[in-house]
């Protein structure tokens, strides 16, 4: 469970009190940068763009996931599934029961949701299942697979072009971490995956925006999208939405900006309708 820091008083700064802030806002970013706790995470700023939020964040400060810290988190993970999985599991037989067997999973780190959902899901014979992240998760994520995966159906990929022409493409908590948006990623694949079933999406019911995320170990870009956007995007591609859900349990409260804030993440499953 990401718990998240009670940035009430942040918010209640007011634009009446220009000097007030001013000054809560360089004390507050003092605060985040310095952040290490892996308890909770820490969010600040509003950018247009990817680059921007990258180069909000102090050089001496490590940026991204691909670093060894990064890589040997959420090892617990491995062995639990939690409340949001619950529907992502359900999708999943469903569509394992309609013929797929080639799993994408983008940023599944080592392939947490690989080895948690075996004790409660029958995976099926011939079971394909790729991690897609940075190298040195995918780097941890091939010695952790040489001990805990003996059927050896999970591999790892560097890039999200492998992802055509697979059966679902998987992500969890992932897709605010890309430069590019999961559009822009289908549109450049020769075959886009027969279903899509993402959880975790921070997304914002008008406006897109990039805000900066400190997850303890780093500082990473955090992408959020505006739901029409999203929807509508994904819809110009061919793909039905079958569900949706709520995950109130995640938040995103980015301090002085609480109409770019978030009360809670979604989850969706798509079926593409041209397949």
């Amino acid at each position: 469970m990401n718990t998240q820091v009670d940035s009430r008083p942040y918010q209640e700064a007011t634009a009446r009190l220009p000097l007030i802030r001013s000054f809560l806002e360089a004390r507050y970013t003092r605060t985040f940068f310095a952040h290490r706790a892996l308890t909770h995470h820490l969010y600040r700023g509003v950018f247009p763009t990817f680059d921007e939020a990258q180069a909000s964040i102090p050089a001496a400060n490590t940026s991204g996931y691909d670093n060894t810290e990064s890589a040997e988190l959420y090892r617990e993970r491995t062995r639990r599934v939690f409340i949001n999985d619950y529907p992502m599991m359900y999708w999943l037989g469903r569509f394992f029961a309609d013929g797929a067997h080639t799993v994408f999973d983008i940023g599944g780190h080592i392939g947490i949701a690989y080895y948690a959902y075996q004790k409660y899901l029958a995976y099926p014979a011939g079971l394909r299942w790729t991690v897609m992240d940075v190298p040195a998760v995918n780097a941890a994520g091939e010695r952790w697979a040489k001990e805990h995966d003996p059927a050896g159906r999970l591999h790892f990929a560097g890039e999200v072009a492998k992802a055509s022409g697979v059966d679902v493409l998987f992500a969890a908590g992932s897709l605010q971490y890309l430069r590019y948006s999961l559009v822009e990623a289908l549109q450049a694949m020769e075959r886009r995956p027969r279903f899509l079933l993402l959880n975790s999406v921070p997304v914002h019911m008008r406006e897109s925006y990039f805000t900066v995320q400190n997850i303890g170990t780093a500082c990473c870009p955090y992408r959020v999208t505006a739901e029409r956007e999203f929807l509508g995007g994904l819809s110009s591609l061919g793909y039905e939405l079958q569900d949706r859900w709520e995950n109130p349990q995640r938040s995103c409260m980015i301090p002085f900006h609480p109409e770019r804030s978030l009360d809670r993440y979604f989850g969706f499953a798509f079926r593409s309708i041209q397949s």
